[in-house]
């Protein structure tokens, strides 16, 4: 068995204990006011001190996952009780589907509250001659340390008995080590080292990533907990919190792309993420350290734009803030260009401009001081959903000169720029002519318009569409809008009301959209499929920089109907 594969798994198996979660608050807190309302726990992982300050990655479940199973118990719905039930334990099979081990007789007589997984290494014993080997290690709490010893002494035995065995008996710094020392065994066994220290059973897939995560406890230094960054990023969390995701992009790219360095492991980024429990459903906070520049500053709003509120009401994707320009030079020149974040964000800029034919960062950016807001609308028909951008008209912006331009560009790509009237408007129309001729009788011809772009100058914004029908949408009054809608209002009272804008999905309905447009979903589609089976909505909203740390906060809404 491959090892990559399955420790995704287990970490997306964590992840998705934490989607169900919020699942089962959503049922449950909506008619009863449980504890639970806090969020969670005011802790974080114990574990991070087995870990290396330069670990990939760390997911980190803290509460125990018959917790999750027991919010359930309380839902009224008996098909929701069982449906709740049924994904926990559907999860725990899955997760433990290759090592052979059964949750419910084996694991949970003695599992704590806390369970984590992580990739501690790129290449953990550095040996170019036997290729790249990444250091993986589960490390789980437990509330009956004898228990925990039995379980462990019980699996030893039954692979005696079968004659399985090869194991390795080794003292360690105080510590005694078990491990499977041949490597086809392994390869059945994907996490074939175990210790026990103190009240956490370590499972790891070498003894020697075992050792090096005792070290990491001995000698505090080395250790994640007591990473200068680490810790400043949780002290801007304050929210109690049921699970911590903690990324360091440049290490977590190289193990990706199975390398045994970082292709720039100068560059400094992380990423702290603590998940929480909301009536609303589940809130994300999270921390950014690696932006260069950054200094520590409020959010600048305190209510959605105006420019919000010409988005139509079936808006699957929209982003509002303000001063777009600043923003744009902002992720520039915070982010290195070689750095993963940077070229995720470049590609998803170049999937917007391709079918514009226009540089946004030179050529739209730069006029957009004020408000701004940017909805993806479907049509009701079906077919190529449209685009609608609104910006607010700045004093220092020629925005006539602005639009003149937009015009060239507009003949230059030859179409034909005109007038009409729309609603109590006059609008100007980008329009591709095409004279088709009828078959039968080739002397009669007709002339086809089809629209491409649409813009309207309307009080203080401009309005920019892909289609006449988005435009009218955007600008009667009779249609109504996204800020209006119960699921808008919904994702509002789950955030913060202080934020610099707001960035948001309509996952149910956006999906097949965006897998289509950007393949880069697609990737993500897969590798969170288990979270996204409940996804109604996400929205993200940024809260300004504390300390040098970036803070945003993403709104899951997972209710189910």
């Amino acid at each position: 068995m491959k090892l990559r594969p399955f420790f995704v798994t287990l970490i997306l198996g964590v992840i998705f204990l934490l989607s169900l979660a919020a699942t089962s608050v959503y049922w449950i807190l909506k008619p009863s006011p449980l504890p639970l309302l806090a969020g969670g726990v005011n802790k974080e992982p114990i574990t991070a001190v087995f870990l290396p300050k330069q670990a990939p990655v760390m997911v980190s479940l803290l509460t125990n996952p018959d917790r999750l199973d027991g919010l359930g118990r309380f839902i009224a719905s008996p098909e929701k009780r069982r449906r709740s039930h049924q994904e926990i334990r559907t999860i725990e099979k899955t997760l433990l589907a290759k090592t052979g081990l059964d949750y419910q007789s084996q694991i949970q007589p003695w599992l704590g509250e806390e369970i984590t997984l992580a990739v501690t290494s790129l290449d953990y014993d550095h040996n170019p001659n036997n290729g790249i080997k990444p250091g993986y290690l589960l490390a789980v709490s437990t509330k009956d340390q004898q228990l925990a010893n039995e379980f462990l002494q019980a699996s030893y035995s039954t692979e005696a008995i079968a004659g399985t065995s090869d194991l390795v008996f080794e003292s360690y710094k105080g510590v005694n080590l078990i491990a499977q020392e041949n490597p086809n065994l392994k390869k059945n066994t994907p996490l074939s080292a175990t210790a026990v220290v103190g009240n956490m059973v370590l499972f790891a897939n070498d003894i020697q990533v075992l050792k090096e995560s005792i070290n990491n406890v001995q000698v505090p230094d080395l250790n994640l907990k007591n990473a200068p960054g680490y810790q400043k990023a949780l002290n801007t969390i304050n929210d109690p919190r049921i699970g911590i995701v903690y990324t360091n992009f440049p290490a977590l790219s190289a193990w990706l792309a199975n390398l045994p360095i970082p292709e720039l492991p100068e560059i400094t980024q992380t990423l702290t993420i603590a998940f929480s429990i909301k009536e609303e459903g589940l809130v994300a906070q999270t921390a950014l350290i690696g932006v260069s520049g950054e200094v520590s500053r409020n959010p600048i709003l305190s209510e959605p734009v105006e420019a919000f509120s010409y988005l139509p009401a079936n808006t699957i994707l929209t982003a509002t803030g303000t001063n777009l320009n600043q923003l744009w030079q902002q992720i520039e020149t915070g982010l290195d260009q070689d750095s993963p974040l940077q070229q995720l964000l470049n590609r998803s800029i170049g999937y917007l401009e391709e079918p514009l034919g226009v540089n946004l960062s030179k050529d739209v950016f730069p006029w957009v001081k004020g408000e701004f807001s940017l909805g993806l609308v479907p049509k009701a028909e079906g077919g190529e959903a449209d685009w609608i951008f609104v910006a607010e008209k700045s004093p220092d912006v020629a925005i006539d000169e602005v639009l003149k331009q937009f015009d060239q560009w507009a003949e230059n790509a030859g179409y034909t720029v005109g007038n009409v009237p729309l609603l109590d408007k006059t609008v100007t129309v980008w329009t591709e002519l095409t004279a088709t001729v009828n078959p039968n009788q080739k002397s009669l011809a007709s002339l086809e318009a089809k629209v491409n772009g649409v813009y309207a100058n309307v009080d203080d914004y401009i309005i920019l569409a892909t289609s006449i029908e988005a435009l009218s949408e955007a600008i009667s009054a009779e249609f109504p809008k996204l800020i209006e809608t119960e699921e808008f209002q919904h994702v509002i009272e789950g955030l913060s009301p202080d934020n610099d804008g707001y960035f948001y999905i309509n996952w149910q309905k956006s999906e097949p959209i965006l897998t289509q447009k950007l393949p880069i979903t697609r990737v993500v589609e897969f590798g969170v499929k288990p979270l996204l089976k409940n996804l109604r909505s996400l929205t993200l909203s940024s809260q300004g920089s504390q300390e040098n740390i970036r803070r945003a906060t993403i709104f899951f809404n997972v209710g189910v109907e």
